[in-house]
């Protein structure tokens, strides 16, 4: 038996197959669905998909959503998605020292939309984790974001 997978963005169809298993971060925390799982509707938090088919494992960071399983067919609809392979590491570098500087030269104003900062931090930090997880690269300096 297998679960007939999706994963969509606004701009489009991420991966779609059928497959073994899939494990994902949800707002509660980590979880693995295998066929027959009880239905499931979760926020999705920044972080690792994984997803296993026929003894392969295809490594996808998503940066939120929402996730519904239910009679073996699970669909993700995410803010954004990457294989592991489309991940420049180099640009998602940039773009996390780009939102540190924004943060730290935005702590003093009033109307800074540190929700909006925030959430492009951590899909920054998603994306790099799974480049470097994957291709082999050494884990960058810690980043410590003060609240």
């Amino acid at each position: 038996m297998k679960i007939k997978f999706k994963i969509a963005t606004p701009e489009k169809v991420v991966y779609e197959d059928e497959v073994d298993e899939v494990i994902l971060p949800t707002q509660l925390g980590e979880i693995g669905v295998l066929p027959n799982h009880l239905p499931i509707v979760s926020s999705l938090s920044a972080g690792e998909i994984l997803i296993k088919k026929d003894g392969q494992e295809t490594h996808l960071a998503v940066s939120g959503g929402f996730v519904e399983f239910n009679n073996n067919q699970m669909t993700i609809l995410a803010d954004t998605a990457e294989r592991v392979e489309e991940i420049d590491e180099q640009r998602a570098e940039a773009a996390r020292a780009r939102v540190q500087e924004l943060l730290s030269q935005q702590r003093d104003r009033e109307s800074v939309d540190f929700t909006g900062l925030a959430a492009k931090m951590e899909r920054e930090l998603a994306r790099l984790k799974v480049a470097r997880k994957y291709k082999g690269h050494k884990a960058g300096p810690q980043i410590k974001v003060e609240e």
